[in-house]
């Protein structure tokens, strides 16, 4: 809501500040959004008199002037062409900033003679694109005064946020009234007489839709001029951003920022029949005013005369029947109409206007004569002509209510302590009439420009509720708010800033996670995997199912009927394929080694809800560069350390994980593996993409990859934290080197050692794999690392040779090994 200084003191009597009125505005709740003032940037110009203007003697295009500034005369070289003796222009000093060129003016020479200042164009002066020639002003401009002063620029812009509930608020008087009442000055009286009718006829309503419109009010008024509208009514419009049209449409714009009360004006001229009727759409299309078609339906209510649809009313007018410089005869419109039918209509067809936004927050019923006798009174002035008798259509509704307030529970509730008396004349200065009062509670009639107060309330109540019940539960409602309502308001006046904080009780000192452990679980897997270098991305669920084919299974049940795009029909059996196609891209982009991680869904019909949580990742390419170790394409091993790292950060244990080489068909079969927690959790895989897929979607390669089935990782369990077990006696560590077959994986090698002497056994590693010919053919050197940890006594030399012997047995037991 906008509106301007000057406009808002013709209805409030103050001589409080702009500062003053804006910090209390946002104190009674109407929170400011800002101030404009055009006038400080003007404020150094002046209005002067060019006493001379003579050819400049060594330019053509240029003149050279003798200008009257107030203070003394000086030369000014200007280059308008409309530059001339006698004439008032606006005068810019040396020193001043010209805000429409951002250039602040210095003493100069132009071709040889000296400029003192400027004669400034409307573009200079950041009022508009004319810069055809310098301004010119009227010859009663006085010389020497500020022009922003003279010409009303200085008159501050207020733009305020209203609350939705607040539809009274939307009008200059609705903010006065309110500033008023927490005594920053005198809410002067509206009271317009009644203009006495000069005939009887135009046009007549007929309602055959009460349920959008209950009551509205007509007039006609013939013989009228409808020019441009004056100075002060254009101003007022084009500061707060709005376009003067001409008088008839501009001061129905007028009444609707300064009352809050809509009105539409129809050139009788271009009205069929004389019978104006409200009723539902059947399907018309109309072109409003904003040039735009728009198909009325059944819903809409709509002003129609003998051709068919004239307005959607409420909403937006017709443009065959606008007012124009040619309108003689006008019908001005007043009415009431149902805020949510008015809110639905204006969302259905997407249309934005004033008048839409003050209906459906509802508007002063009882303001509709007084309005339609100012409205009379402003275009007689204005456009002349005579004015007909006020025909009428339904009747005003019964919006007569009361509602009461508690005096305690301005305390209780509202946390502040304020006298009754005072909370009484709050109430009474807002313009609530006092019914009764006791020492415990006051009752107050609610005035009619307030719809939020006292409203009726609609409950969502179950269909099963006992109907007594539901019903003492909408009458305690409906009086319970009511006196909320009232608590608000003497709250505001005293000014929400003085309302005191009370924080919301906690249910225990220390708070609740926000994360569930899974939640977190997810949250450090993706910190792991950022910080080992692969950059996180976030892509679509859907892909080609042309692509998706190499990736798993592609069902029918996840194939989309109606797609996005013809590309994107069918759900990713697993995000590593949408990443293979970002990688693709980055590489048909000169980014050729990528490292790209998603944490998202994959989706099959075996899996619960079908879909589920995995984290995903790959590397393309080299390696990073690094002084310490020289670039390589990426491997296997790659992927795989990822995982483990992954899988180790998340709180899996590793020794609990065997691998098989069973991975998906999409990767290399010698290169890859599967990962599986037990004989039947599969946990997920790591490896290098097969070739032939490499090729088919013309892949950058070499490509390897990863995938953590997230929802296949238990919960971890909740145990209470005990001390560190750390054993007394020093660990004694021994390597083994073992002769297998070229298929025996180190897995099975290393389980069998661990497993031999399980209370002793505290760590199995492998430190190298040698195949070459100086073994047997079909044969390689596994060697690894065990570590014995006694907890009870220091081992005995006798005690770690049997120990080795177990683990020695147990390897050639479980793969056919013989110790080198």
């Amino acid at each position: 809501m906008k509106f301007t200084l000057s406009w808002l003191k013709t209805h409030l009597q103050t001589e409080a500040s702009l500062e003053e009125i804006t910090d209390t505005l946002t104190q009674i709740g109407l929170e400011l959004e800002g101030v404009e003032n055009r006038g400080a940037a003007l404020a150094s110009f002046r209005i002067a008199h060019v006493i001379e203007a003579v050819q400049h003697p060594n330019a053509d295009r240029l003149r050279v002037c003798k200008v009257d500034t107030g203070d003394g005369i000086v030369s000014v070289v200007c280059g308008a062409p409309n530059a001339r003796t006698g004439m008032k222009a606006v005068f810019a000093a040396p020193g001043a900033f010209i805000p429409g060129t951002s250039v602040t003016l210095k003493v100069g020479e132009i071709r040889g003679v000296q400029s003192a200042g400027m004669l400034l164009s409307a573009r200079e002066m950041g009022l508009g694109d004319d810069h055809s020639g310098i301004i010119e002003l009227p010859s009663e401009a006085p010389i020497g005064v500020s022009y922003a002063g003279w010409a009303g620029l200085d008159d501050p812009v207020i733009e305020i946020s209203v609350t939705p509930n607040r539809g009274d608020c939307f009008s200059v008087r609705g903010v006065a009234r309110d500033l008023a009442a927490a005594g920053l000055g005198t809410l002067k009286p509206f009271a317009p007489a009644a203009i006495p009718p000069l005939f009887d006829g135009g046009p007549r309503w007929d309602i055959a839709f009460p349920e959008a419109c209950p009551w509205i009010l007509g007039r006609t008024i013939r013989g009228v001029k409808n020019s441009p509208s004056p100075k002060w009514l254009q101003d007022r419009l084009t500061f707060i951003g709005l376009r003067p049209i001409n008088a008839l449409v501009d001061i129905t714009n007028f009444f609707t920022l300064d009352l809050g009360r809509p009105l539409h004006v129809f050139d009788v001229a271009k009205l069929s029949g004389d019978v104006l009727t409200l009723r539902r759409g059947a399907g018309e299309t109309m072109r409003a005013l904003n040039g735009k078609d728009y198909v009325v339906d059944r819903e809409d209510c709509a002003i129609c005369d003998a051709a068919g649809v004239q307005s959607i009313a409420g909403v937006i007018g017709g443009e065959a029947t606008g007012c124009d410089e040619s309108t003689t005869t006008v019908f001005v419109e007043c009415a009431l109409f149902d805020p949510i039918r008015i809110a639905l209509t204006g969302r259905r067809h997407q249309i934005v206007s004033d008048a839409r936004q003050r209906f459906e927050r509802g508007i002063d019923p009882a303001l509709m004569p007084d309005a339609i006798e100012a409205a009379t009174a402003l275009i007689l002035e204005l456009c002349g002509g005579e004015p007909s008798t006020v025909t009428a259509a339904g009747a005003e509704p019964a919006w007569r209510r009361d509602a009461t307030m508690r005096f305690a529970r301005i305390a209780s509730f509202g946390g502040s302590n304020i006298p009754a008396a005072e909370a009484v004349a709050s109430l009474e200065r807002l313009g609530f009439a006092l019914r009764r009062r006791d020492t415990d509670s006051v009752t107050v009639a609610v005035p009619s420009w307030r719809n939020d107060i006292a409203a009726p309330i609609s409950l969502d109540q179950s269909p099963t509720l006992d109907p007594a019940k539901a019903a003492q539960a909408a009458d305690g409602c409906a009086v319970v708010e009511a006196e909320n309502d009232l608590i608000e308001e003497v709250l505001r006046l005293r000014g929400l800033d003085a309302v005191p904080a009370v924080s919301l009780p906690r249910e225990s000192p220390v708070p609740a996670a926000t994360l569930t452990p899974r939640q977190q679980r997810n949250a450090l897997a993706r910190r792991t995997l950022a910080a080992a270098g692969l950059m996180e991305c976030v892509t679509f669920s859907f892909m080609a199912r042309a692509e998706a084919e190499w990736f798993g299974s592609t069902p029918d049940a996840l194939r989309l009927s109606n797609p996005i795009a013809a590309d994107l029909d069918q759900l990713r059996p697993t995000p590593l394929a949408t990443l293979a196609l970002a990688a693709k891209r980055n590489a048909a982009r000169g980014y050729s080694d990528v490292s790209l991680f998603e944490i998202g869904p994959a989706f099959a019909t075996d899996a619960p809800d079908g879909q589920k949580l995995v984290a995903a990742g790959l590397r393309t390419g080299l390696t990073p560069r690094s002084w310490l170790v020289p670039q390589r394409p990426v491997d296997t091993m790659d992927a795989k350390g990822d995982l483990w790292a992954m899988l180790t950060a998340i709180g899996v244990p590793l020794e609990a994980l065997q691998i098989s080489a069973d991975a998906p068909s999409f990767l290399h079969p010698g290169r890859s593996g599967l990962v599986r927690q037990g004989p039947k959790t599969v946990m997920g895989y790591f490896g290098e993409i097969h070739p032939r897929l490499l090729a088919a979607l013309d892949l950058p390669g070499p490509m390897v990859v990863f995938e953590l089935n997230l929802d296949a990782v238990a919960d971890p369990k909740r145990r209470k934290k005990a001390a560190p077990d750390l054993p007394a006696f020093q660990p004694v560590r021994r390597d083994f080197a073992f002769l297998v077959d070229s298929a025996v994986a180190a897995d099975s090698v290393m389980r069998a050692a661990r497993g031999s002497e399980r209370t002793l056994i505290t760590a199995v590693s492998l430190f190298d794999l040698y195949e070459g010919d100086k073994l047997p053919e079909g044969k390689k050197s596994l060697a690894i690392e065990v570590t014995f940890q006694p907890r009870e006594r220091t081992l005995t030399d006798a005690e770690i040779e049997a120990a080795c012997q177990k683990v020695v047995a147990a390897v050639a037991k479980a793969t056919g090994a013989t110790l080198r």
